[in-house]
């Protein structure tokens, strides 16, 4: 939640504790009146995906690879968003799938879902093409970037990333939440 919006939802919060407060004694005295409950809505929608969206169809491997992501994500008690997150960035590294080294095609010594580095500190080979290795790396990630949580997806996975293409996630958003909606509770 960015500072203005943090302010505002503080301020409101303030006012109608404060009203509570002058009013409730008031109130406590008035006759009762006959009431009925009034129904609220909630916006309980993640955000809406920016851009095209791009899919593919998965194999058994990668669906194994969705359910390691989102295993791990509950093992490191995080939410339902982070899975989102995290399964994007890897549908865009390694479209789910935990490569080894390339070769000529690699990316420097990138492997594994997330196509992490061991030359930039993210594990050892072994470590990194293990995918609740790799996850929880990446994870550890997400959780030292400020205000993640609401954050557009390609914003928070290219903090952690730091990719040469930062606005490429974004094309996994609808797919990576269909995956965890379809997943999280099986």
């Amino acid at each position: 939640m960015n500072t203005i919006m943090r302010k505002s939802v503080l301020s409101v919060a303030g006012l109608a504790f404060a009203g509570g407060v002058f009013a409730g004694p008031i109130a406590a005295h008035a006759n009762p009146v006959d009431a009925k409950p009034v129904a609220v809505a909630v916006q309980t929608t993640a955000p809406k995906p920016q851009g095209d969206q791009s899919h593919i169809s998965l194999n058994d491997e990668q669906t194994a690879n969705v359910k390691a992501i989102i295993a791990a994500t509950k093992k490191a008690g995080l939410p339902e968003r982070a899975a989102v997150i995290s399964i994007a960035t890897s549908l865009q590294e390694s479209k789910l799938d935990n490569l080894g080294h390339l070769g000529d095609a690699n990316d420097h010594d990138s492997l594994g879902l997330f196509q992490q580095r061991p030359s930039s500190g993210w594990g050892t080979p072994e470590q990194i093409t293990n995918p609740e290795y790799s996850t929880t790396a990446f994870l550890k990630g997400l959780k030292q970037v400020d205000g993640w949580q609401d954050m557009a997806l390609t914003d928070a996975a290219q903090t952690v990333q730091v990719s040469a293409y930062p606005d490429a996630y974004a094309q996994w958003e609808q797919q990576a939440t269909d995956l965890v909606n379809q997943h999280w509770n099986s």
